[in-house]
């Protein structure tokens, strides 16, 4: 292990200030301190039900956005039901997220690392190094649209980005599911904030995202003893991230009303909702970015099993321009472009010469 990945063990984040784009005053470790941390056992996650916007009509739309801005506003998170995507999907992916890690060889898996591509790191990453500065206790694999057959090109090549046939396809099934999702989520966070509902539908209509798949291999007691997390505390980057509810426990996120820790555990078949620096930054900090990380699980009985998780992250495309929404105060960001915003912060994960300045 690299001294600067030793260090980040006992890290907090604002050695690495100046990386970000947005407000950022909450001080935390990276990885959990055990006997140290305060964790806040009464705040419940807000439940948003979809079914709201889909059934209820212009009142229904109206009700969904207040709850679901609310939350966000509040705490950045919140738990989506009667989203309409069926529990044995999230099942039967998960199950392929273990095979993908699993049923391959680590030269199988080696042989498509991670590049980047665009704003995006994507490709695959072997447990302990997804960042240079935490040696996080997964491996991790990010497969942007380029990696599904969504758009019909004549060129596309499963083999370019998948190591054995099938994974695709078995995975774009629930990416085309929480895709629909997407537009109906934007268009509440505006409806909350006063803009007008519509105006990025053009920009999301086939937008790019990170779909990631984390693979938490079980714990053994060296690991358990070396204070790395299973994934440092962090913020996403993006607009916002769809989380389907994940099986083992671990999630947890900063309360940064009173700097305790929530532990997530929310129902089967339900999304977790966060949103992330993008939507800070238009949102002029209307809407967090919240601190979250993945620690080992407080059921000891857990720790022999793997854990897995799909976050699904919402991008722009890189030569959209991030600036603050109209009628949400006067602008404390000027604008930028979404490859120079999303690149200086993740060059703190992938190194300095990570980001792109000054794009043309």
């Amino acid at each position: 292990m690299s001294n600067r990945k030793q260090r980040g063990i006992g890290a907090v984040n604002q050695e690495f200030r100046r990386y970000e784009q947005v407000r950022k005053d909450q001080n935390y470790h990276l990885a959990e301190k055990t006997g140290t941390e305060q964790f806040d056992d009464d705040y419940r996650i807000q439940s948003c039900d979809m079914r709201l916007f889909f059934d209820g009509g212009e009142q229904g739309k109206l009700e969904f956005a207040r709850q679901l801005g609310k939350a966000l506003a509040d705490i950045g998170f919140a738990i989506l039901t009667g989203h309409g995507i069926g529990q044995d999907l999230y099942r039967r992916c998960s199950r392929h997220v273990v095979a993908l890690f699993e049923d391959t060889t680590a030269a199988e898996r080696k042989a498509y690392l991670a590049s980047r591509h665009g704003s995006v790191n994507q490709g695959y990453f072997p447990k302990r190094e997804t960042t240079i500065i935490h040696p996080d206790l997964v491996e991790g694999w990010v497969f942007c649209r380029r990696a599904f057959d969504l758009d019909g090109h004549a060129d596309f090549s499963e083999s370019k980005f998948w190591p054995r046939p099938g994974f695709e396809a078995q995975f774009r099934e629930l990416v085309l599911a929480q895709q629909q999702l997407i537009l109906p989520i934007m268009q509440s966070l505006l409806r909350y904030l006063g803009c007008e509902t519509h105006c990025f539908d053009d920009k999301l209509e086939a937008t790019n995202f990170g779909f990631r798949l984390n693979y938490y291999p079980p714990m053994d007691d060296s690991e358990r003893s070396s204070g790395a997390g299973r994934m440092l505390g962090h913020e996403d980057v993006d607009l916002f991230t769809f989380l389907p509810a994940p099986e083992v426990e671990g999630l947890q996120v900063l309360n940064r009303q009173n700097m305790k820790w929530i532990r997530l555990n929310a129902p089967p078949g339900s999304i977790i909702l966060n949103t992330g620096d993008y939507m800070q930054r238009i949102s002029n900090d209307i809407f967090p970015s919240t601190t979250h990380r993945v620690s080992p699980p407080a059921d000891p009985a857990l720790l022999g099993k793997p854990r897995v998780s799909m976050p699904m992250a919402i991008y722009l495309w890189e030569d959209e321009i991030l600036e603050v929404l109209p009628g949400t105060g006067e602008p404390k960001y000027p604008p930028i472009s979404a490859i120079e915003f999303h690149t200086a912060i993740t060059s703190k994960y992938y190194g300095d010469d990570y980001a792109v300045k000054n794009p043309k």
